[in-house]
């Protein structure tokens, strides 16, 4: 079976909880969607890179997910969402890539 790449799991998992927690109106939703991720991505986090770098991106992943609230106050929700989004793949690729 293929695997997903971590920076896509990391992007989705934010966007995804977002986008979950918007649509239901249910944030404990969208928290699942965005922790279940968070989680997979981890586990991907520490197979390709180590114990480390699972540690410094699951860290930067709920550094993205805090940080989007005070940005979508200056930016707009879903351009916050999409820019922590795509900060966090980036530092997933950078942190994995070629290690897997």
């Amino acid at each position: 079976m293929p695997r997903i790449p971590s920076p896509a799991i990391a992007a989705a998992g934010l966007v995804g909880g977002y986008a979950v927690a918007r649509w239901t109106k249910k944030r404990p939703l969208g928290g699942v969607v965005l922790a279940v991720a968070g989680g997979v991505a981890a586990r991907e986090w520490q197979q390709v890179g180590g114990i480390k770098a699972s540690v410094g991106l699951t860290g930067a992943y709920v550094a993205a997910f805090a940080g989007s609230h005070p940005l979508a106050k200056k930016i707009g929700a879903w351009p916050a969402v999409f820019s922590v989004a795509g900060g966090m793949a980036a530092a997933s690729w950078a942190a994995t890539r070629g290690r897997a």
